[in-house]
């Protein structure tokens, strides 16, 4: 599957209409649906292959982050062969109190793994945790770009953002195909 095609896909899967209550209290006709594309295992596939080139050389873990970004980051970690972590939002009390679940990330360079980027809010404060745990960061990838915002939000706290997809590409396929 093509880029392009990878982005239809999405689309196709994720893209729904219908009468929807928004984070914001708000009502809309649409809504995208991320874990959709998450949890098909041929666009998960596809999305791993698109995603491989983009990791950041010299990665050594990749952190998916709690929901989202997990699926993304395994899929992403059988593709590569770089080992992954998954990014509690914040650390469990009991057992081993881990934030970040699997390997010791001290000293290890540390590219972070997120599905969709609106703010980057998430992603700073789970930076900020994987900093105070000794990690080596600087590097963000995602699947979908959702607001220009959240890129601009990351570079001004110093982080490169590498994504696949911005979502105004995603939005221009469904228009062509109108």
């Amino acid at each position: 599957m093509d880029r392009l095609e990878l982005a239809r896909e999405i689309m196709q899967t994720s893209r729904l209409t219908g009468e929807f209550r928004l984070r914001s209290g708000k009502t809309s006709n649409h809504y995208f649906d991320k874990y959709l594309f998450e949890s098909n295992p041929v666009l998960l596939a596809a999305i791993a292959e698109e995603l491989a080139p983009l990791v950041p050389e010299g990665t050594e873990v990749l952190a998916g982050l709690e929901m989202g970004g997990i699926p993304i980051a395994t899929a992403l970690s059988l593709k590569t062969g770089i080992p992954v972590v998954f990014v509690r939002k914040r650390a469990k009390e009991y057992g081993t109190s881990k934030l970040a679940e699997g390997m010791d990330i001290t000293g290890k360079k540390v590219c972070i793994i997120e599905d969709v980027i609106t703010t980057g809010g998430q992603v700073l404060l789970s930076a900020a945790d994987l900093l105070n745990h000794d990690a080596e960061l600087k590097e963000v990838l995602c699947v979908i770009e959702n607001e220009p915002a959240g890129r601009a939000n990351l570079e001004e706290a110093e982080f490169e953002v590498h994504s696949l997809f911005k979502m105004e590409e995603l939005l221009a396929v469904v228009e062509e195909r109108v």
